[in-house]
């Protein structure tokens, strides 16, 4: 499902998959980390794209620099925030979407969160397993626009407890949902992520016309 594109990023080239809808409003979805097997195929973004798509969302994924067919080397998160932004403006400025989101889970939430700290335009921010137990996250002062977070009580890589923390000491208010027996895969849990994504969806963007 979806068009394979091609997104240039200054000198490099990203393969990504674009999935264009009814509605006229989009969202860039991240993946996990690419030195440890993440793509743009994994499990989660797929469902992640699945729970946006079928509430009318124009979806867009892409395999970060270095990530299988993009050209380019990982850098560690820094070269990777310049992808999303490549993403981002291809919705805007080559396809004319004036509301577009930020998903991205594991690794790619990370990224999008410095992006966001960074006050990137978004409309919104939505977080699936940000790595706190993995990653650091002490650097990031704000998180504005972050509507949803979601993370499993069995996730040892995003834990439940470090998240709250962050939560505080960011000053949001925020959908913060655990799923209960899921680890940071979400083993036997992606139709429950999906649903919480699906009633966030619902609740947040369709009630008022527009």
């Amino acid at each position: 499902m979806g068009l394979h594109i091609t997104i240039e990023c200054n000198n490099i080239k990203l393969e990504a998959i674009l999935n264009e809808n009814s509605l006229q409003k989009a969202v860039v979805i991240t993946h996990p980390h690419p030195l440890y097997g993440g793509n743009m195929d994994n499990a989660v973004v797929m469902s992640i794209e699945k729970a946006f798509f079928e509430k009318g969302f124009t979806t867009l994924r892409f395999n970060f620099r270095g990530t299988c067919n993009s050209t380019g080397m990982f850098d560690d998160g820094n070269g990777e925030q310049d992808d999303i932004l490549a993403a981002l403006s291809f919705l805007e400025k080559k396809k004319g979407y004036d509301r577009i989101l930020l998903a991205g889970y594991s690794f790619g939430a990370s990224i999008n969160a410095r992006l966001v700290a960074k006050g990137c335009k978004i409309d919104d921010h939505i977080m699936i397993s940000p790595p706190v137990g993995f990653m650091n996250f002490e650097d990031i002062e704000k998180m504005p626009h972050t509507g949803l977070i979601v993370t499993g009580d069995n996730d040892e890589i995003a834990p439940s407890n470090l998240i709250l923390e962050h939560i505080a000491r960011w000053g949001i208010k925020v959908q913060y949902k655990t799923i209960k027996n899921c680890d940071h895969f979400y083993s036997n849990s992606l139709g429950k992520l999906e649903n919480i994504i699906d009633l966030y969806l619902k609740e947040s963007f369709f009630e008022i016309p527009f």
